[in-house]
C-alpha cells in the first residue's frame, strides 16, 4: 500500500531529549488550488541562557516584515509573505516541538533557525524528516553536521548551513595566542554538550589542532552545563601551570568560572572562550574583569559586506538596530540574523514553483548570493549541506568608560581590517 511506502521510505527522527514528529504530506497543489500566501517558519532562542543570540530578533523581523509588507514577486507574481516566529527557549526539546507545530500545523514553506546546535539540530531535523527546505546559521558545522549524524558521503537532503567551523576558530585563536609570549599550556572548558563534546573532540576538535600547533592542552573532561562548581577544572589549570584558557560555555558557566578563578587565585595571560564572551552585557556584568577577555568574531560594523537585500553596510545595519534600540551595544548575531532573512527570500525569489517543497529545495542548493555576512554559496565544501563564511578573533578592551570588540587577528581574514593589538590580562 502507498501509505506503508510513504512511512518505510523515511524513519521517525528522535531528538536527543526525545520529542518525535510524523512525516508530512507534501504535494505539488494543483494550479487552481496554490496559495498565494508563502510562510517561513523561524526559531531561535529568545529566552533562557542563549537569549543574547535572539536579542536582535525583534528587530530584523520587523525590518523583514516591512521590506515584504508589499509582497513577494516571483515569476511574475505577487505573494504575501507571512513569518511565524517561535522561541526556541535555549532548549532542544523546545526547538524540536516549535519546528513541528510550524511544519505540521503552520505548513511553512521554508523554515529557518539560528544560534548553536541546542536550536539548529532539532529544527534542521524535523525539517529533514518532513520534507520541508530547511536554512540555519550562528552554529559551527561540525556540531551541526556530525552532530545529526551526518555521512559526508551521503550529507542531508532537506537542510542547509552557513556558518564557520572549529577549524576556522582553532586558526583564529591560535593567531591570536601567537601575539603573545606565553609557555603555550591550554586549559580547556568543554561542555557535556553538542558544542563542548565537537570542540573538545579527539580527533576533530581542539586537542590534535593544538599539538599540533606546538600547545599543551590539558583537558579535565567535560563539565555539566549550569555547573556551580570549577574547583577541579581550575586546580587542574594552576598544577599544570596554564597560561591560556580556552573553552565553549554559556555566559552562566564562564561566569562562575571567571569568579572563582579570582578567588583561588588562578591568573591566565589570556582567556579566549566562545559563545559566553560574544555579548557586551556579558562582558558589562563581569565589570572590570571583562576587560582583556577574548573571543571568535563572526561579524562587526567594520566588516566589509553588504546586504543584497536592503544595500545596508555592517554599519548601516548597525546603527539601525542603535536607533531600534535605543542605544543598545550591536552584538554580533545581528549579521547573521539578517543574512539568514536575506538567503531565505533570495531562495523565495528564485523557485520555480513556491507551492512545491522541491522547487524551493532546488534554490536553495542553487544559492550564489552577497549577504551582510559573505558570499554563501553551497558547492560541496567542506561538506555537502555547509557553506563557510569569514572568521577572526579579538578583544574585549576598555575605552572611554565602555567596552570595546577589537579585531586583534585577522591572518585567517585579511580583508577584514585589524582594530588593534591583543594585550594581556592585566
Amino acid at each position: 500500500m502507498s501509505g506503508h511506502k510513504s512511512i518505510s521510505r523515511r524513519t521517525l527522527v528522535k531528538t536527543g531529549l526525545g520529542a518525535i514528529a510524523a512525516p508530512a504530506v507534501l504535494r505539488v497543489l494543483p494550479a487552481e488550488a496554490q496559495s498565494t500566501t508563502v510562510r517561513i517558519g523561524h526559531v531561535s532562542p529568545k529566552t533562557g541562557p542563549l537569549a543574547g543570540f535572539g536579542e536582535a530578533d525583534n528587530f530584523i523581523l520587523a525590518q523583514v516584515r516591512d521590506i515584504l509588507s508589499k509582497g513577494l514577486v516571483n515569476g511574475g507574481k505577487t505573494y504575501k509573505v507571512e513569518i511565524i516566529s517561535k522561541d526556541s527557549q535555549s532548549n532542544a526539546s523546545r526547538a524540536s516541538e516549535v519546528a513541528s507545530e510550524l511544519i505540521l500545523g503552520d505548513k511553512v514553506n521554508l523554515i529557518v533557525a539560528s544560534a548553536t546546535p541546542d536550536t539548529t539540530n532539532p529544527v534542521s531535523d524535523q525539517a529533514e524528516v518532513n520534507e520541508v527546505p530547511c536554512i540555519t546559521t550562528n552554529c559551527p558545522w561540525q556540531p551541526y553536521f556530525f552532530g545529526r549524524k551526518g555521512d559526508p558521503k551521503k550529507g542531508f537532503t532537506w537542510t542547509y548551513h552557513f556558518f564557520w567551523g572549529l577549524e576556522d576558530v582553532i586558526g583564529s585563536f591560535l593567531a591570536l595566542w601567537n601575539e603573545l609570549p606565553t609557555n603555550k599550556v591550554v586549559g580547556g572548558l568543554f561542555p557535556n554538550d553538542a558544542d563542548g563534546n565537537a570542540w573538545g573532540d579527539a580527533k576533530l576538535g581542539f586537542p590534535p589542532a593544538l599539538a599540533a600547533a606546538g600547545y599543551k592542552l590539558v583537558d579535565p573532561g567535560r563539565y555539566q552545563v549550569m555547573n556551580n562548581d570549577f574547583t577541579a577544572q581550575i586546580s587542574a589549570f594552576k598544577a599544570a601551570g596554564a597560561q591560556i584558557v580556552t573553552g565553549n560555555m554559556i555566559p552562566p558557566d564562564f561566569a562562575t568560572f571567571w569568579s572563582q578563578s579570582a578567588q583561588q587565585g588562578f591568573k591566565p595571560k589570556i582567556v579566549t572562550i566562545g559563545k559566553a564572551l560574544l555579548f557586551p552585557s556579558v562582558i558589562e556584568s563581569l565589570g572590570e574583569r571583562g576587560n582583556g577577555l577574548t573571543s571568535e568574531i563572526w561579524w562587526t560594523p567594520n566588516h566589509p559586506f553588504k546586504s543584497g537585500l536592503t544595500g545596508q553596510s555592517a554599519k548601516d545595519l548597525t546603527d539601525a538596530w542603535s536607533k531600534f534600540s535605543n542605544g543598545r551595544p550591536w552584538t554580533q548575531p545581528i549579521g547573521f540574523q539578517h543574512a539568514l532573512f536575506e538567503v531565505a527570500i533570495d531562495v523565495l525569489k528564485r523557485a520555480k514553483n513556491l507551492n512545491d517543497p522541491k522547487s524551493i529545495l532546488e534554490a536553495i542548493v542553487a544559492t550564489n548570493y552577497n549577504s551582510m555576512v559573505g558570499h554563501v554559496q553551497w558547492t560541496g565544501q567542506p561538506v555537502k549541506n555547509v557553506t563557510k563564511t569569514p572568521l577572526v578573533a579579538g578583544q574585549w578592551q576598555r575605552k572611554g568608560g565602555k567596552f570595546e570588540l577589537v579585531i586583534a587577528e585577522n591572518k585567517t581574514a585579511p580583508n577584514i581590517p585589524l582594530g588593534g593589538k591583543l594585550q594581556p590580562i592585566s
